[in-house]
């Protein structure tokens, strides 16, 4: 499988591309945000990578940039990205633009093979630029929200647990399965945190709609209706 990893960091994307081709990958690597947009738009012609890790501080164009540039293209490769930045906003901003995973640095080795792999078992699949159920629209690369005409705003987090929700409409999603995939893969916090969040995300795209989109399942969890309420 081929890989891109996306670092500004001579010696660790050296130590990275040691690292995966060891572990039986075929390693491009690009040290600039521009390099690695190129890199990864040229490779559809030859089938695409695999997944790609990448940086958020890189020169030229940010990780961030780079993540949206290629949602916005409808290119859906797996992208593990990577920070110097410790902090909940900064992930979810990445998870936002369309990343699939983010690791903080320093970082376990051993844990960024195994999510590489994770996001390689999940491959995929193909997202639709904008996601929606009935009038309820939300467009991943302009970050927007909309019912009918009406522009909604929310906060990251709220824009996180919709979009998740919105990709599993019509499913019962459990509270773990959330908390995991909006908040962080190894969270052990309070689960009412979600509860909490879901309240926020009503009073936004359904209250003032007189819609009942999200659904509490007592005993299960929540569903987006497929239809937008």
């Amino acid at each position: 499988m081929r890989l891109l990893v996306v670092e500004d960091e001579v010696r660790l994307a050296a130590a990275l591309k040691r690292g995966l081709q060891a572990e039986g990958f075929t390693v491009d690597v690009a040290h600039d945000g521009v390099e690695g947009l190129h890199r990864a738009r040229e490779s559809v012609r030859e089938g695409g990578y695999a997944a790609i890790v990448l940086d958020i501080m890189l020169p030229g164009l940010s990780g961030y940039r780079v993540c949206e540039r290629l949602r916005a293209e409808g290119n859906w490769v797996p992208v593990l990205m990577l920070s110097a930045k410790d902090g909940e906003y900064d992930e979810a901003d990445g998870l936002d633009v369309g990343a699939d995973d983010y690791l903080t640095k320093p970082f376990s080795y051993v844990v960024l093979v195994a999510r590489l792999r994770a996001l390689l078992r999940r491959g995929a699949p193909p997202r639709p630029a904008v996601l929606a159920a009935g009038d309820l629209a939300l467009d991943p690369a302009k970050h927007q929200v909309t019912r009918g005409d009406t522009e909604i705003e929310l906060t990251p987090r709220e824009f996180s647990l919709l979009e998740y929700l919105l990709r599993r409409a019509g499913e019962v999603v459990p509270k773990t399965d959330i908390l995991r995939n909006v908040w962080d893969p190894h969270h052990d916090g309070d689960l009412n945190v979600v509860e909490v969040y879901v309240g926020y995300l009503r009073r936004k795209i359904d209250t003032p709609f007189g819609r009942r989109a999200v659904q509490t399942v007592r005993g299960a969890g929540y569903r987006l209706a497929a239809d937008g309420g």
